[in-house]
Parts: C-alpha cells; sequence; structure tokens
C-alpha cells in the first residue's frame, strides 16, 4: 500500500492514507510521507494477540477509526473515491462511512479470501458459527464495494454472484511493487554461519496461511549439505514456533531474522540465491504473495511450495522462473532443490525474473487500472 500511495501522488493525485495505529496515545495524527498524507487513527491492538483478543479487536477497529477521524481536521472533507484492502475483513463499515459522506465510489483490493482460506486449513469449522460470522462481516465489505479486484483470473469465480448487480465491475488486479529506495540491508549473511553458502530465503509474514513447516522439512533433509542455507526473515503468529522447532530438531543451516524495512529487500536478495514461496496445501483460493513479486523485481528464481492448481504454479513454469511443487511432498521440493542447485540455467539474476515482474507487476499498471475503476 505505500508503494501504492506513492505512485498515485506521482501521478498526480492528492491522496490521505488512513490507518489505525495502537502504539499511539493520541487520537489522530497527520504525517508526511513521500507527497502521501497519512493519517493514524488509534484503535485497538490486532496483531500479535490471541486469536479472541484480535476479531474484537478488528471488529471495533473501524469504529473508533471513524469516531477518532471525526476529531481530526480531516473530519469534513470530501473525497473522491475509496481504496480498500483485504485483509482485513472488518474495514466494511469505515469504507461505508467514508464513501456515504462523500457521495463516492469505492474500489476494494482483495488479497485474502477470508474465511474460506481458514475452513480450507481446518483452523474453524465450515458453516459453524463461527464462520458464518465471518462470512456475513466479509459480504458485508463486498457489497459496499463498487469493483473488486482480485489478483487472479482463478479467484473470480468466487465473486460470480456478487458480480451480478449490474452497477458492479469485478476484475482482475494484478499484485504490484514500486522501485525500491535499495538501502543497505541491515542483515549481513557473510557475518553468520552461513557465510559462502547458497541461500534459500524467505521474506514475509510467517502464519498458518503460509504452512511453513515443510520448509523446515526441506532444510532438515538438506543439512547434509554445506554449501546450503536457509534464511528466514519476517514476523507472524507461526514465527517463534518455527523458530523454536528449528532448534529442537537441530539445524544448523537456518536463521531466523525480524523483519526488516522494505527497501532493505533488494541488497537482502543480493545476498540469495534462491527465494521461497510456501502457500498451505489446503488452500482452494488463488494467492500469487507479494514476495513473489519482490523475488521477481530482484531477479531471484522461486522454489515455491502452493496448493495443487494455484494459478501461480502454472505462471512459474510458464515463464520459468523456478520450480513449483503442488502436493507438498518434502520428498518432491527436496528434489525440485537439488534440480535448481544443479542447474546452470537458474544463474542470479535471472532475467526471466525481471522481465516478468515488468510485464505483469509495475505499480503504475495498477494505479491507473483502479483511476478508470473510479
Amino acid at each position: 500500500m505505500r508503494d501504492l500511495s506513492r505512485e498515485f501522488a506521482r501521478q498526480g493525485h492528492q491522496v490521505t492514507v488512513m490507518l489505525p495505529c495502537t502504539e499511539q496515545i493520541e487520537a489522530w495524527r497527520i504525517e508526511e510521507m513521500d507527497g502521501v498524507q497519512v493519517l493514524r487513527l488509534k484503535a485497538p491492538a490486532t496483531k500479535d494477540i490471541g486469536y479472541v483478543r484480535r476479531t474484537i479487536g478488528e471488529f471495533l477497529m473501524p469504529f473508533f477509526m471513524k469516531a477518532n477521524l471525526l476529531k481530526s481536521p480531516l473530519a469534513h472533507v470530501k473525497w473522491h473515491g475509496v481504496i480498500w484492502y483485504a485483509p482485513s475483513i472488518f474495514h466494511g463499515p469505515f469504507a461505508s462511512f467514508l464513501k456515504k459522506k462523500s457521495r463516492c465510489k469505492g474500489y476494494l483490493i482483495i488479497r485474502d479470501i477470508f474465511p474460506e482460506w481458514a475452513a480450507d486449513m481446518g483452523l474453524m469449522k465450515r458453516g459453524g458459527l463461527p464462520h458464518r460470522l465471518f462470512q456475513l462481516i466479509a459480504r458485508y465489505q463486498y457489497s459496499v464495494a463498487d469493483t473488486i479486484g482480485v489478483q487472479t483470473p482463478g479467484n473470480l469465480k468466487y465473486f460470480e454472484n456478487w458480480a451480478r448487480k449490474p452497477v458492479r465491475q469485478l476484475e482482475v488486479l494484478q499484485n504490484w511493487l514500486g522501485e525500491p529506495a535499495k538501502l543497505p540491508c541491515s542483515i549481513r549473511l557473510d557475518k553468520t554461519p552461513l557465510a559462502g553458502r547458497k541461500i534459500f530465503v524467505y521474506a514475509g509474514n510467517m502464519g498458518m496461511a503460509q504452512g511453513m513447516d515443510i520448509v523446515l522439512d526441506l532444510a532438515e533433509k538438506m543439512q547434509a549439505r554445506n554449501d546450503v542455507g536457509f534464511a528466514f526473515v519476517g514476523r507472524g503468529s507461526e514465527a517463534k514456533r518455527l523458530q523454536e522447532k528449528s532448534k529442537a530438531i537441530g539445524l544448523n543451516n537456518t536463521l531466523f531474522f525480524d523483519e526488516i524495512h522494505p527497501d532493505e529487500i533488494p541488497d537482502l536478495y543480493s545476498q540469495c540465491s534462491v527465494g521461497i514461496v510456501a502457500l498451505h496445501p489446503d488452500h482452494n483460493s488463488h494467492n500469487i504473495p507479494g514476495k513473489f513479486i519482490t523475488y521477481m523485481q530482484s531477479g531471484l528464481p522461486v522454489l515455491a511450495n502452493v496448493n495443487a492448481g494455484n494459478d501461480l504454479a502454472q505462471l512459474i513454469r510458464t515463464e520459468q522462473v523456478g520450480e513449483v511443487c503442488e502436493n507438498n511432498s518434502v520428498l518432491e521440493l527436496y528434489a525440485l532443490a537439488e534440480r535448481f542447485l544443479n542447474t546452470e540455467r537458474n544463474s542470479v539474476p535471472k532475467p526471466e525474473a525481471q522481465q516478468l515482474f515488468k510485464q505483469k507487476f509495475s505499480v503504475e499498471s495498477a494505479v491507473k487500472q483502479i483511476v478508470a475503476a473510479l
């Protein structure tokens, strides 16, 4: 969203980004960032807490944001369009308030079809009370939007019923990434026990939706190779458990780091050989994670473990930007990793990856598409 906002401003639009902030004491705070006005609105905590507290916090979030917006100097501003992003499914009431107040259209960017993926993975019972409640909340959010942009053609089918109303528009909005500032990375792999190895890197969220255990299983199978290492960078509900599991099974080829600034990512990837993409095998929806795009931008080929039939698998194979496993088999993933390491065509940087990024995932085209819809 930072990159999208920057590009809106670069193309001449006046942009205000409103976001919930749990750390600040005051009801609102206005900042300026790269030509974008940022309004931070105090709201309940929703990160790194238990599921029940998180759900309550997310449910209350839009109402806190509305109340604190009305206390701010922007309370009476009229907007020409409202753009918001899912996750979370709970932004509907706040987006609806902004739209009605300004009598403008709204564009909902869908990157996570919740609660369906949670039911797919058994985190909640399909048809149970929590699942039905979250479905109602998600459907309300969908009803607020005039246009919904999903990230792959495979996700269009899920919204067919929503799109039947003639005033609604459904389209594929590819994920995007702007040009990073390319700051020096605070992580120096040549100063760690993995120095001199070919590094498989995972940079991003480590949660239930990613199904990361198979990557640790792969690291365990490759432990005999002293020329290979695994670096995990980021945060998430599973990050601590994965780090503890790595220690428990005695992995000496893995390192875990906290998340870093996005502008440090290119320098991190310049120290690595392969980018890892992981999606839980029980997903039924299609997903092209943002981390995949960061790998492509840096020319880093990928090793991916994804749910069967995911549009991403076909994209990786067609564009020849890495290796992909669709059956969640650590043996197959190991074979693909070995094939990658033993194949000269997987040099870094990989021109095919950088070309794919330029063709499909530029932030310029994403902004133009959203503006056209609004």
